[in-house]
Protein backbone atom coordinates (compact mmCIF):
# COMPACT_ATOMS: atom_id res chain seq x y z
CA UNK A 1 0.00 0.00 0.00
CA UNK A 2 2.02 2.86 1.69
CA UNK A 3 5.55 3.59 -0.36
CA UNK A 4 8.24 6.23 0.10
CA UNK A 5 10.98 5.66 -2.07
CA UNK A 6 14.20 7.99 -1.41
CA UNK A 7 16.79 9.07 -4.26
CA UNK A 8 19.03 11.35 -4.76
CA UNK A 9 21.78 10.58 -2.25
CA UNK A 10 25.89 10.26 -3.08
CA UNK A 11 28.88 11.14 -2.66
CA UNK A 12 29.59 14.58 -2.34
CA UNK A 13 32.58 17.24 -1.02
CA UNK A 14 32.04 18.68 2.09
CA UNK A 15 30.98 22.47 0.76
CA UNK A 16 28.68 20.85 -1.69
CA UNK A 17 24.99 20.16 -2.53
CA UNK A 18 22.56 17.74 -2.69
CA UNK A 19 18.71 17.10 -3.57
CA UNK A 20 16.95 14.38 -1.86
CA UNK A 21 13.99 13.52 -3.51
CA UNK A 22 10.96 11.04 -1.70
CA UNK A 23 8.13 9.89 -3.90
CA UNK A 24 4.98 8.69 -2.20
CA UNK A 25 2.42 6.33 -3.17
CA UNK A 26 -0.50 4.32 -1.67
CA UNK A 27 -1.94 7.86 0.75
CA UNK A 28 -3.50 11.46 0.23
CA UNK A 29 -0.14 12.68 0.58
CA UNK A 30 -1.67 16.58 0.45
CA UNK A 31 -3.15 15.64 3.53
CA UNK A 32 0.02 14.75 5.44
CA UNK A 33 2.71 15.96 6.86
CA UNK A 34 6.24 14.67 5.90
CA UNK A 35 9.52 14.69 7.22
CA UNK A 36 13.01 13.89 6.46
CA UNK A 37 15.23 11.88 9.21
CA UNK A 38 18.95 10.43 9.39
CA UNK A 39 20.91 8.16 11.38
CA UNK A 40 24.65 7.90 11.12
CA UNK A 41 26.18 4.82 12.45
CA UNK A 42 26.31 4.24 15.66
CA UNK A 43 23.82 7.26 15.97
CA UNK A 44 20.11 7.40 17.00
CA UNK A 45 18.05 8.17 14.14
CA UNK A 46 16.94 12.14 14.27
CA UNK A 47 14.76 14.00 12.61
CA UNK A 48 16.11 16.62 10.20
CA UNK A 49 13.35 18.30 8.90
CA UNK A 50 9.89 18.38 8.72
CA UNK A 51 6.92 19.75 6.49
CA UNK A 52 2.93 19.75 7.26
CA UNK A 53 0.33 19.71 5.04
CA UNK A 54 -0.03 23.18 5.21
CA UNK A 55 3.88 24.12 3.89
CA UNK A 56 5.03 24.80 7.40
CA UNK A 57 8.18 23.51 8.10
CA UNK A 58 10.87 23.05 10.71
CA UNK A 59 14.35 21.99 10.94
CA UNK A 60 16.86 20.59 13.45
CA UNK A 61 19.02 23.13 14.90
CA UNK A 62 21.98 21.67 12.92
CA UNK A 63 20.46 22.02 9.54
CA UNK A 64 18.90 25.55 9.90
CA UNK A 65 20.56 27.66 6.92
CA UNK A 66 21.84 25.06 4.53
CA UNK A 67 19.01 22.71 4.11
CA UNK A 68 15.29 23.09 2.98
CA UNK A 69 12.39 21.02 2.85
CA UNK A 70 9.76 21.76 0.87
CA UNK A 71 6.73 19.49 -1.14
CA UNK A 72 4.85 19.02 -4.39
CA UNK A 73 1.73 17.62 -4.19
CA UNK A 74 0.96 17.38 -7.41
CA UNK A 75 4.17 15.37 -7.68
CA UNK A 76 2.95 13.34 -4.42
CA UNK A 77 7.05 14.36 -3.61
CA UNK A 78 8.96 15.78 -1.04
CA UNK A 79 12.32 17.10 -1.22
CA UNK A 80 15.70 18.11 0.81
CA UNK A 81 17.52 20.35 -0.70
CA UNK A 82 20.76 20.31 0.89
CA UNK A 83 23.79 23.15 1.05
CA UNK A 84 27.27 23.53 2.36
CA UNK A 85 27.24 20.02 3.64
CA UNK A 86 29.41 18.87 6.34
CA UNK A 87 31.23 16.24 6.96
CA UNK A 88 28.74 15.46 10.66
CA UNK A 89 25.42 15.59 7.45
CA UNK A 90 26.88 11.89 6.58
CA UNK A 91 23.40 9.21 6.92
CA UNK A 92 21.25 7.41 5.72
CA UNK A 93 18.51 9.37 5.20
CA UNK A 94 14.91 8.54 5.87
CA UNK A 95 11.24 9.82 4.30
CA UNK A 96 8.95 9.42 6.81
CA UNK A 97 4.93 9.89 6.42
CA UNK A 98 2.93 9.87 9.91
CA UNK A 99 -0.74 10.23 11.22
CA UNK A 100 -3.34 8.99 12.98
CA UNK A 101 -6.80 8.05 11.84
CA UNK A 102 -9.82 6.32 13.49
CA UNK A 103 -7.95 3.72 15.95
CA UNK A 104 -4.86 3.78 14.52
CA UNK A 105 -0.90 5.66 14.40
CA UNK A 106 0.72 5.34 11.06
CA UNK A 107 3.98 5.58 10.57
CA UNK A 108 5.62 5.07 7.37
CA UNK A 109 9.24 4.89 6.28
CA UNK A 110 11.46 4.45 3.04
CA UNK A 111 14.53 2.51 2.19
CA UNK A 112 16.43 4.96 2.69
CA UNK A 113 19.35 7.01 0.55
CA UNK A 114 23.06 7.53 1.37
CA UNK A 115 24.66 10.76 1.97
CA UNK A 116 28.37 10.81 2.31
CA UNK A 117 30.09 13.61 2.60
CA UNK A 118 33.92 13.63 2.26
CA UNK A 119 36.03 16.31 4.11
Amino acid sequence: QVQLVESGGGLVQAGGSLRLSCAASGFIFSIKDMGWYRQAPGKQRELVAAITSGYSTNYADSVKGRFTISRDNAKNTVYLQMNSLKSEDTAVYYCNAAWRANRRVYDYWGQGTQVTVSS
